[in-house]
């Protein structure tokens, strides 16, 4: 692999970042991106870590995407930490850094979106209409622009995953997918910017999305195949808990996201519910 040895390049513009990207391309150099919307934690630094471990040279973005929140969302309040995060990416040797503003990717007038129909109205799109209408868009941008190899996400969004994977086969777009394991706190918490808004007794609460997946794959382990089962005793941590909302507790197919009845094969189970004002998610794949 080749090697490249310099400070972190800060891009503002497309313009800027396509040249930074230009640069890097005509020394022959694999570029692995990482997209984020900031507010990083050791999540987003294990996919900045397994892209310089496969890649020669690693950008990351950091846009807080107006378009993936619905109008009760929390954009207005979702954790910015700009200058800690490009302090800790430049410790992380990350070499390239797009950080645009709102009005650089959503041109005055904007009208065009990316939609992955059949896709995008699953579990969190569900949940959260237009929501992965807006992370496709964005993507779709941010690839444009970046023009990446590889592109690394985490399997915590595991149903953005199966979206972008599906834009990326169906557009035809030359960048591999790269999907690396939940990182997770010590008592076993899926990490999440949104954590920081828990307090401390939420903060104990929230422990029931690992807990119901940790149920269900015992359950799993111990020869249990028929979903409805196995969801059913996931719910029950959740009746057991009722400072939190369940939002869904789904069992499906990891690539289409379609219910399944009984497990033969590889299944995603995929949990969201509400700490407080906050929407957690978290899964687990049953193999």
């Amino acid at each position: 692999m080749k090697s490249i040895t310099s400070a972190m390049q800060l891009c503002s513009t497309i313009a800027e970042m396509r040249s930074a990207v230009g640069a890097l391309k005509a020394k022959g150099l694999k570029l692995g991106f990482v997209p984020t919307m900031g507010a990083l934690h050791q999540g987003h630094f294990s996919l900045v870590r397994a892209a310089k471990k496969t890649c020669d040279a690693v950008a990351v973005s950091i846009f807080v995407n107006p378009t993936q929140f619905g109008p009760n969302e929390d954009f207005s309040r979702y954790p910015r930490t700009f200058d800690r995060d490009r302090e800790l990416l430049e410790q992380e040797g990350v070499d390239l850094l797009f950080a645009p503003a709102t009005d650089e990717m959503y041109p005055a007038g904007a009208t065009t979106y990316v939609t992955v129909e059949g896709l995008s109205e699953k579990l969190d799109g569900k949940s959260r209409p237009g929501h992965f209408r807006g992370v496709s868009t964005v993507v779709s941008k941010l690839f444009h622009i970046i023009e990446p190899n590889v592109a690394f996400f985490g399997q915590k969004d595991a149903a953005q995953v199966a979206v972008i994977r599906r834009m990326v086969r169906d557009l035809n777009l030359p960048v591999e997918i790269a999907v690396c394991p939940i990182v997770r706190e010590p008592d076993g918490l899926a990490m999440s910017s949104r954590n920081r808004y828990l307090d401390p007794e939420q903060r104990k609460h929230a422990l029931v999305l690992s807990q119901s997946l940790k149920s269900v794959k015992k359950l799993f382990a111990e020869g249990e195949r028929n979903a409805p089962a196995l969801i059913s005793i996931g719910r029950s941590c959740f009746e057991a808990c009722p400072n939190v909302r369940l939002d869904y507790f789904e069992i499906v197919d990891p690539d289409t996201l379609d219910p399944v009845e009984t497990l033969k094969q590889p299944a995603l189970v995929a949990v969201a519910a509400f700490v407080g004002t906050t929407r957690l998610i978290d899964n687990v794949v049953l193999e």
